[in-house]
């Protein structure tokens, strides 16, 4: 028994050594690329430098969710989007760039790899503070 257990030890110790150099060099699922190149004139604008690119819309198995619209905000850098009432829940990440969000009772900054959420009947207004193009990828929940 003491032998396996050394035998186990031993193989376990050369396979994590093999596979070090690739863990070191995997990109977490999570952390995945999600940077589509849009054109100038790609989606409908909806304020100057601020365009929205439908990506597609998808049935949910979420209960009270019949289905997902998913939606690229596309920011020139400085641009701002309108304030505005969310007419319903959404999810937003932020795939390129960094942005001021103010709401009514509060303001902060986001970055790329970073969410944060839009309630239904809520104000919100994103603001491009980068350099670069800064896109916001948002899904928004249809209710069934």
């Amino acid at each position: 028994m003491e032998d396996l257990n050394r035998r186990s030890a031993m193989a376990l110790g050369l396979t994590v050594a093999a596979a070090t150099p690739l863990v070191a060099l995997a990109t977490p699922a999570g952390a995945a690329e999600i940077v589509p190149a849009y054109g100038p004139n790609d989606g409908e604008e909806i304020a100057p430098g601020v365009r929205l690119v439908e990506v597609g819309t998808w049935e949910s198995d979420m209960t009270g969710i019949k289905s997902v619209l998913v939606m690229d905000a596309v920011f020139q850098p400085g641009a701002a989007d309108k304030e505005s009432v969310m007419d319903n829940d959404m999810i937003c990440f932020i795939t390129a760039g960094e942005f001021t969000v103010k709401k009514a009772d509060k303001e902060f900054t986001v970055k790329k790899g970073e969410y944060y959420t839009c309630g239904k009947g809520k104000t919100d207004k994103a603001t491009n503070i980068g350099k670069e193009v800064g896109i916001h990828r948002i899904t928004i929940l249809i209710p069934a």
